[in-house]
């Protein structure tokens, strides 16, 4: 299998912003890592899935704008800012990426890098 390109992560970016975990997960392989901005770590579709979940949950609006995606053999990258409503209320405006490493045709590992203030 070829390794994903920027219009794989292009997809997988609208996949996110239209909150639908099976698209999502159908480009993720079933022992997937999702390493959150905060340092927390997910393993395995159904972990990654309920943790997908929980942001759609605490920011339900939440979207991933003006996207740019990078992609080269195994790697790829993704930069974004994070939009949505905070639970107090607060616009949310956070810049942010996203490196990922492919297996198999599929991302394998999604780390998310934050910046915030």
């Amino acid at each position: 299998m070829s390794n994903p390109d920027a219009a794989f992560l292009a997809k997988y970016a609208d996949a996110w912003n239209a909150h639908d975990a099976d698209a999502i997960l159908e480009m993720m392989t079933e022992d997937c890592v999702f390493e959150t901005g905060s340092g927390a770590r997910f393993v395995g579709t159904e972990d990654v899935r309920k943790r997908f979940e929980a942001v759609w949950q605490d920011v339900p609006d939440v979207q991933f704008e003006e996207g740019r995606h990078f992609a080269t053999g195994d790697r790829g990258c993704s930069e974004w800012i994070f939009t949505g409503t905070g639970g107090n209320g607060a616009k949310l405006n956070i810049p942010g990426t996203d490196h990922f490493v492919f297996k198999d045709g599929k991302i394998w590992v999604k780390s998310t890098y934050l910046k915030q203030s």
